[in-house]
């Protein structure tokens, strides 16, 4: 009988609508605007760094401060967007992020872009904590890790797309009007966000077939968990831990690649592009790969367990030729070592940003996700200063691909010694 009712499911879901792939539409437009806003500083580097005089030190201590509102931000907005829902939550986060990207166009000192720095990470820290909150309201387990990579495959368009369109920016308007510019644009997101969301019930696109097909896990506790409570469960240690080891090093990828590759290929602000843009186009492609292959997985009978762990595995070797980028003299070369490291991460992420909708009930998913994102940011803020030091002592980035290359064997050894059957939260 159960085999029965799903078979129905799947065939209702055939023939019923697919609105919820248009949120996820527009959470991928989000995370595009998210990231050409976040990563403009790194294609900004070489330019600020002439005209204001920064060392790699002032460089780490703007990201450092970025990181740091990013950690304060991420596990509020967790909890914003469990009490108020996606809509206002996301509404509120881009608004913040916003004003602050644009108050970048009117900073002249380091003291300055760490605080335009700090406005833009307590704003951009809700991006993530709204995008699965959605997610997790649209749809069943079993597509999430695929409608995640998919939205999070914005980041990559939007990496992709900075140094395409902020060079071009520069030299026809200069990079404080590249702020203003692209700031004032993105507004346009908001408009369509606040008028196309709702939730699935309430939405008048949504057919009852397609509401079946998003509503066919059993339903979860709406009661908001307190953080006191979510603190004392492994679980979510398990992806707090995760994240404090990997995201450091996307932060790495984003922050300090355009200025690696001028430093090491003699690349600058205009011919660095083509080589970001195939990097994150491998990102992009690792982002929607790592969604699909636990997916597939599942559906051929592997447990859930089984499938996102065995993923991730699979990136995390994916990632160790890193290891040896220094010494990559060919620049294309290095662009394929370092692009399948940032698929394999991207891969690798989709599937760790599951785990809370896996395992906790929906009321929690939101405050777990901050938790987890407050922690990974708290890394980040470390290998920001890491960086600076190691550049400004050594001049060299071979242990920061040291710690790249290892990373995500720490993080998959964290969570399954954290969460060995990776089973439903009870009683939580």
């Amino acid at each position: 009988m159960a085999g029965e009712k799903a078979a129905g499911i799947d065939a209702a879901a055939s023939r019923a609508g697919r609105y919820r792939w248009v949120i996820v539409g527009l959470l991928f437009a989000a995370t595009v605007i998210n990231y050409i806003d976040r990563q403009m500083i790194g294609v900004l580097k070489p330019t600020l760094s002439a005209e204001l005089g920064w060392t790699e030190t002032d460089f780490a201590n703007v990201i450092f401060w970025f990181q740091a509102a990013y950690a304060i931000g991420y596990i509020g907005f967790g909890r914003i967007v469990d009490v108020l829902g996606a809509r206002i939550g996301y509404s509120v986060a881009f608004v913040i992020w916003q004003l602050a990207h644009i108050a970048h166009g009117g900073a002249y000192s380091v003291t300055q872009f760490a605080m335009a720095r700090f406005g833009l990470g307590i704003g951009e820290s809700g991006n993530f904590p709204a995008g699965i909150k959605a997610v997790t309201d649209w749809f069943p387990a079993k597509e999430r890790a695929f409608a995640i990579g998919l939205f999070n495959a914005g980041a990559n368009v939007g990496a992709i797309i900075t140094p395409l369109l902020i060079p071009v920016l520069v030299v026809h308007y200069g990079w404080r009007m590249a702020f203003v510019i692209t700031g004032v644009g993105a507004f346009a997101w908001l408009i369509a966000w606040w008028v196309m969301y709702r939730s699935p019930r309430e939405h008048k696109k949504v057919t009852a077939g397609e509401l079946a097909w998003i509503e066919q896990d059993p339903v979860d506790s709406i009661v908001p968990i307190p953080w006191k409570k979510l603190l004392t469960i492994k679980e979510t240690w398990a992806y707090a831990l995760g994240k404090f080891f990997i995201d450091p090093i996307w932060w790495f990828f984003l922050f300090w690649l355009p200025g690696y590759l001028g430093t090491r290929y003699g690349l600058d602000l205009l011919s660095f592009g083509p080589p970001l843009v195939a990097i994150y186009l491998l990102s992009d492609v690792g982002s929607v790969a790592g969604g699909w292959m636990s997916s597939k997985l599942m559906k051929a009978g592997r447990s859930v367990n089984y499938a996102r762990k065995m993923t991730m595995l699979v990136c995390a070797f994916a990632v160790t030729p890193i290891f040896f980028a220094q010494t990559i003299d060919n620049l294309w070369l290095a662009v394929l070592v370092i692009g399948i490291a940032t698929a394999a991460h991207q891969a690798f992420s989709a599937n760790l940003y599951t785990l809370p909708s896996d395992i906790f009930p929906r009321a929690a998913v939101g405050s777990v996700i901050g938790i987890g994102g407050t922690i990974g940011a708290v890394g980040g803020m470390m290998m920001a200063k890491y960086a600076g030091f190691i550049l400004d002592s050594f001049g060299t980035y071979t242990p920061l691909f040291a710690v790249a290359g290892s990373a995500y064997f720490l993080a998959l050894l964290a969570v399954h010694l954290l969460s060995p059957r990776y089973e439903r939260v009870e009683g939580a």
